[in-house]
Order: C-alpha cells, then sequence, then structure tokens
C-alpha cells in the first residue's frame, strides 16, 4: 500500500533525515497526518525551544501536494471503540492516542507507517515499518 498515515516519530525521523524514513515517504503516493498526530507535534514544539521554526517546516510539509489531513469524527470513535474493545479483550493495551491514530487509519483505509511494534496487536490494521 502506497497510502500511508504516519505515525509521530516517523515524521521525527523524516525530519531527523532517517535513510529508511525519508525512501519509505519518498515512495509514498500519499503521506496523510490525522488531527492527533497534529497535535503531538505541536505539544512537542511549544516544549522545545524551536517551536516557530519548527512548526514552519510542518507547515511547508503540509503544503506538499502527496500530502493531506484527516480529522476525527463520529465514525472515528466508532473505529476507537472497536480497538479499544479488542485490545483490551487480548489485554495488550497502548496508549490513548495511538489508538485514535489507528482509528484514523483504518477509516481511512490508510496503511500506519510507525516506529511502534505495539500497533501490530490491532487486527485488521495495515502497517508499514521502515526498513534500515
Amino acid at each position: 500500500m502506497n497510502r500511508l498515515l504516519i505515525d509521530t516519530n516517523i515524521y521525527v525521523a523524516f525530519k531527523r533525515g532517517n535513510p529508511a524514513v525519508v525512501e519509505l515517504l519518498g515512495r509514498a503516493e500519499k503521506i496523510v497526518l490525522c488531527s492527533v498526530v497534529i497535535g503531538e507535534l505541536l505539544a512537542g514544539f511549544r516544549s522545545g525551544n524551536q517551536a516557530s521554526k519548527n512548526r514552519q517546516q510542518l507547515e511547508s510539509f503540509s503544503a506538499n501536494a502527496r500530502v493531506g489531513t484527516c480529522s476525527l469524527n463520529a465514525n472515528t470513535a466508532e473505529f476507537y471503540a472497536a480497538v479499544f474493545t479488542q485490545l483490551k479483550q487480548k489485554g495488550r493495551p497502548i496508549p490513548t492516542n495511538d489508538m485514535w491514530i489507528a482509528a484514523s487509519a483504518m477509516q481511512n483505509g490508510l496503511a500506519i507507517c510507525t516506529l511502534d511494534a505495539h500497533f501490530e496487536s490491532i487486527d485488521g490494521i495495515l502497517i508499514r515499518h521502515p526498513v534500515s
């Protein structure tokens, strides 16, 4: 799948020039940032000393024709509830924001691009891990 919803750690790795991430995103047909990822990034920017520069870089990244965004809505909440219930039944909790990110990917038919292995506990999600 060449349509990717990127996790926060992928954006950070891309900005740091991680070769595997740069290559994977370079081949992507579509790159999507969900509102949860944007929120995590903005929160991180505010706690750092280069908030303005980091925000400008995010805006520049988002302006690329291959990059889009998606927001949470009531339908996303249905996917979130399914992910939450599934993980609770398995006894494998993951961070709440990551469940929302997974729900956004599933709702929009996107593969999630992440460095986190815990997304693999979610049935029915497509995952792309960069390979070094």
